[in-house]
Parts: structure tokens; C-alpha cells; sequence
């Protein structure tokens, strides 16, 4: 599902990839869009626990830099391809499958947490002003993340993801006390 898509994967593409019978599938997935589930469920656990330390300490500028260095790091040993496991889910599910949408919500939702909470804390110690959205912050560096990511994945080059982090923490900055 991953390689192909989710529509481009038939169950007797699964089975014979997993190499296990009908009767072994069906005794853990009702059916494909049970497993489509536990795609999405594992993709998102899969990227957010890639990042885990980082976000959980993400509550400063030099680690805002040091977590969008990461993930240029990581695009670009990659040639910007593959993107983003959430982001390509989405991408074919959101309009089409309402529990995918709602799962990958969920995701992108926990993802953005991570990241509000960190500015949370930076805006509770003093680092920024008072009136500093940590949610619309939050959200702004996560959608130019996942911009970042698809441009990244169709030019074949991680800069369309450095400059879109870069304008987010430039953004973030301008918040500074």
C-alpha cells in the first residue's frame, strides 16, 4: 500500500507480499478497509516515533533547527522522493474514505501537538511574546512541512521542504520577546 497506494493494492497483493493464507488475513482484518486502518495506524506511528525525541524537546529555536535540519537531512539522502507516509494517505484517502480521513486527522492532529506544545513551553519560559499563537504556529510549521515534503517528492530535491521550514521557524521568530 505504501509503494503502490492503497487503491492499487489488491488483498491478493497483500496476501502474497505477507506470504500468509485468506483465512490468516481475515483473522486480524475484517476486511480491506480494516487494513487500511492498520496501515494508517502503523504510518503514523512509524513517522511520529522516527521523531519522538525531537519532539518531545522541541520547546527551543536552536531545536526547532536542529528538527527541521533532520528532515531536510532525511530528504535529501532520499532525492526528496517518498515524501511523506501521512501526507500520501491522505492524499489518496481524505476524500474518498471518511474513517481513513478521520484517522489521518488523528495523526496529523497529534503530529501538530507535538510541535504546539514545544512552543507552548518556549512561550511560557519568556521566549515568545505573550501573544504568541502556539496553535496557529503549530499549524502554519506543520502545513509547511507536509507542502514542503510533496514539493520535495515531485521535484526530486529536498529544498522546497528546507525553504518551507525556514519560512515557518522565520515566522516563529518574528514572535520572539
Amino acid at each position: 500500500m505504501y509503494e503502490r497506494g492503497v487503491t492499487n493494492t489488491s488483498t491478493e497483493d497483500v496476501l502474497k507480499a505477507a506470504e500468509v493464507s485468506n483465512s490468516q488475513l481475515y483473522h486480524y482484518f475484517a476486511d480491506k478497509d480494516d487494513l487500511t486502518r492498520a496501515v494508517i495506524a502503523h504510518q503514523i506511528e512509524r513517522v511520529l516515533s522516527g521523531q519522538e525525541t525531537v519532539l518531545a524537546g522541541l520547546d527551543s529555536f536552536a531545536a526547532l533547527q536542529g528538527w527541521r535540519d533532520m528532515l531536510v537531512s532525511v530528504a535529501s539522502r532520499r532525492g526528496g522522493r517518498g515524501g511523506c507516509p501521512i501526507g500520501s494517505l491522505a492524499s489518496e484517502l481524505a476524500d474518498r474514505d471518511e474513517g481513513a480521513r478521520r484517522a489521518l486527522a488523528v495523526g496529523f492532529a497529534r503530529w501538530e501537538a507535538a510541535i504546539r506544545d514545544g512552543l507552548s513551553a518556549m512561550r511560557d519560559r519568556g521566549e515568545l511574546r505573550a501573544d504568541a499563537d502556539p496553535e496557529q504556529l503549530a499549524l502554519a510549521t506543520l502545513a509547511a512541512l507536509q507542502g514542503g515534503l510533496l514539493l520535495a517528492q515531485t521535484r526530486r530535491d529536498a529544498t522546497p521542504l528546507a525553504t518551507g521550514l525556514d519560512a515557518a521557524i522565520a515566522h516563529i521568530r518574528t514572535h520572539a520577546s
